[in-house]
């Protein structure tokens, strides 16, 4: 579960504290587990949940609700190596601004849907799509200047 929690904020001291609220939280709520779903599905939600609380209480979240119109591209580059070391990946993705950074992890790794999101985040379904595009297009760029400054070096 620390990773979970790892993926929403950093420093890792924060995500241990977080995990440890949320499992307090689990402990508390053990009797209103409803045995509907797996019991690691309903404990990741919990922490996720955590996390997004911490963030939202932190610094609320600044999301722009206009959709920008500019194409996507379908991927980085025909060259682009598959094997990204994974601290290398999670760096870029913590240097995402932090509304960007909760909507990419929870769609692109946690698995929720666009709805879900928004009704989580209470923002729009619209907002929620620009979001990960754009959190997509700024790790897209991020990874390209890494992959040069390391073939440059």
């Amino acid at each position: 579960m620390l990773s979970v929690c790892r993926q929403y904020v950093s420093p890792v001291e924060l995500a241990e504290e977080l995990m440890l609220n949320g499992f307090f939280k689990v402990f508390t709520k053990l009797d209103s587990f409803s045995h509907q779903g797996s019991f690691e599905g309903w404990v990741r939600r919990i922490m996720v949940r955590e996390c997004i609380d911490y963030l939202r209480k932190k610094d609320p979240f600044k999301y722009s609700s206009s959709i920008d119109e500019e194409k996507e591209p379908a991927c980085m580059d025909e060259d682009t190596d598959d094997d990204i070391d994974m601290n290398v990946l999670q760096q870029a993705i913590d240097g995402l601004p932090v509304g960007y950074k909760t909507v990419f992890v929870m769609y692109a790794i946690d698995g929720f849907k666009h709805g879900e999101i928004a009704q989580v985040l209470q923002i729009s379904e619209s907002t929620s799509k620009t979001q990960f595009r754009k959190a997509r297009l700024m790790l897209q760029e991020e990874l390209k200047m890494m992959k040069k400054k390391h073939y440059e070096a």
